[in-house]
């Protein structure tokens, strides 16, 4: 069984409540895995399974969506501002945890292991190998949205990196550009 799941075969099979799920604006699917070649990262070409690799959990690559810049350019996310997002999540592993982390937004909703309890106002949330969650998000303003796997390193040189594109208007309530005149003081520190 580790050995189709180290080859990716893997998925993320979502089962709605009798009613169904609220009505958002956008849904997506992001799946994480890890895999093990016998070529070095980065080589061309297609590369056979490492056993040797699995077995000491040492991936060459962490990716989203099953490759490399699955979710960038061309196949970037889109959102526009104000809508709400509802990403489904899995990680199909075979080793490894995911600490799955928007830069740039705050999970609102968070359904840990795709079940029915939910926690409010998340930064960060572990996906275990084989495990799933459901976040939603609102996007508060226009920009790139960074997704990652918040060990980092993971990220930045292994592969799993996503972006999403938010256009619409600016709000300056919740991003300010430019310099303020003033220090920052918090609305509770004023009270």
């Amino acid at each position: 069984m580790g050995l189709h799941i180290g080859n990716g075969m893997y998925g993320l099979i979502l089962v709605e409540p009798k009613e169904g799920m609220p009505a958002v604006d956008r849904e997506f699917y992001v799946m994480q895995g890890d895999f093990y070649t016998v070529g070095a990262h980065g080589e061309a070409g297609h590369q056979a399974f490492d056993f040797a690799k699995a077995i000491a959990e040492t991936p060459d690559y962490v990716v989203f969506n099953g490759s490399v810049n699955a979710l960038t350019g061309d196949q970037a996310l889109r959102a526009k501002v104000g809508e709400t997002v509802r990403m489904y999540l899995g990680n199909g592993g075979p080793n490894l945890t995911s600490s799955f982390h928007i830069i740039g937004a705050v999970l609102e909703n968070v359904y840990s292991e795709g079940g029915t309890s939910v926690t409010h106002n998340v930064q960060t949330t572990l996906l275990p190998a084989g495990g799933s969650a459901i976040a939603e998000f609102r996007a508060l303003t226009p920009g790139q949205l960074v997704l990652v796997d918040h060990a980092i390193f993971r990220a930045f040189h292994k592969g799993t990196i996503g972006l999403m594109h938010v256009e619409g208007e600016s709000n300056a309530s919740v991003f300010h550009e430019g310099v303020q005149n003033r220090p920052y003081t918090s609305k509770l520190a004023n009270d």
